[in-house]
């Protein structure tokens, strides 16, 4: 949803509260996808400063559907997401490239919802995730669940740089 910031920027000090909804259907990243499971409106609140300057301010709560990263158990993941942006018009695009300014959800004058829920949801993304703290994965050989039984397969873990040697040992354990 693309919300239009010029009629806000015309009026000094007016403050416009807007209920936008989230209309991206999952959130892409790293060549998954990832489901919602929940997605509220995103509560705006959008306040012009004065000197084409504008402060966006936001919050929704999501949830995701993700996996842990052990067992791959798919887990519904709860997100509180709080926004808060100063936007100035000011600035050339010269004058964006050397501040970093990476504010991708804004063209020209107006403001995509999509985008800047999904940075959010980016900032936030957990690099691992467990079903909880005592998850045992599965199984490297047999991909067993390990949270649910056990396998018979030989857990040892070997060295590969000591390949060469281990196979001297039993070279002459066959003698």
């Amino acid at each position: 949803m693309l919300i239009s910031l010029s009629e806000i920027m015309n009026t000094a000090g007016k403050v416009e509260n807007i209920s936008a909804p989230i209309e991206m259907d999952c959130f892409e990243f790293q060549g998954n996808t990832y489901e919602f499971a929940h997605k509220d409106p995103l509560d705006l609140t959008i306040t012009n400063l004065g000197g084409r300057k504008v402060m966006v301010e936001g919050n929704t709560k999501i949830s995701l559907n993700l996996n842990c990263s052990r067992c791959l158990k798919e887990i519904v993941y709860p997100m509180d997401i709080q926004i808060s942006e100063e936007i100035d018009f000011n600035l050339t695009e010269e004058e964006r490239v050397e501040d970093l300014d990476e504010r991708n959800y804004i063209i020209g004058y107006d403001l995509d919802v999509d985008t800047l829920v999904y940075n959010e949801i980016l900032i936030d993304f957990p690099m691992k995730l467990l079903c909880s703290e005592d998850c045992k994965g599965i199984c490297k050989n047999c991909g067993t669940n390990l949270n649910k039984g056990s396998c018979s397969c030989d857990t040892t873990d070997y060295d590969p740089r000591m390949e060469r040697i281990r196979d001297i040992f039993n070279n002459f354990k066959e003698v």
